[in-house]
């Protein structure tokens, strides 16, 4: 019987497509230039970000089903990371004309949300809609289908390395895939 030795993983894919197909090359997709506003009506951009680690998903204050479980796990991640200004989080609202300025910033506080390392944000329904398609691959329903008027509803977190490429996907329900993603941000941190 041969023994297979653990190898290290020491680097991560880029994802450059929404197939999610990873690739060891040079990643050749970045997240688009993007404006949002967030709880604290402060406008958030690609800059809020730049040369940090952030992990990105999409959520609505009055969901019933997983935004729940999305916003423990992002909570889990605030509290670990709380210390280092390397990593930042961000949660897009895929109900902007519910989630105002004003209802983010009353979830905020249910949720003991921290800025300035976790952000949640609004703005134009077509502009978040258009980033969560076309920027992050985050629609899974979208691909399939094609119908732009579909409502954005996924469990994805999605890892976004220092420069703004895509180097993860994650379940973000999951116990598992939670683990897994904190080993990958410490797998970035070291590579870049």
């Amino acid at each position: 019987m041969e023994v297979v030795e653990n190898t290290e993983v020491t680097k991560l894919p880029y994802f450059n497509s929404a197939n999610f197909t990873p690739e060891w090359e040079k990643g050749t997709h970045k997240i688009p230039d993007f404006s949002f506003t967030n709880q604290n009506g402060e406008n958030i951009t690609n800059e809020t970000f730049e040369g940090k680690i952030y992990v990105a998903d999409f959520f609505f204050t009055i969901c019933p089903g997983i935004c729940p479980k999305l916003t423990k796990n992002m909570g889990i991640l605030q509290e670990e990371y709380e210390d280092d200004p390397e990593i930042k989080l961000i949660s897009h609202s895929v109900m902007p004309w519910n989630d105002t300025v004003e209802q983010l910033a009353v979830y905020a506080r249910e949720h003991e949300v921290h800025l300035p390392q976790w952000h949640l944000v609004t703005g134009e329904k077509n502009a978040i809609y258009d980033i969560a398609r076309n920027g992050y691959f985050a629609d899974e329903d979208f691909v399939k289908t094609k119908d732009e008027n579909g409502f954005i509803h996924t469990e994805n977190f999605i890892l976004v390395d220092q420069v703004g490429y895509i180097r993860g996907v994650y379940n973000g329900t999951l116990n598992l895939e939670m683990k897994r993603l904190k080993r990958h941000i410490e797998i970035l941190k070291r590579e870049i």
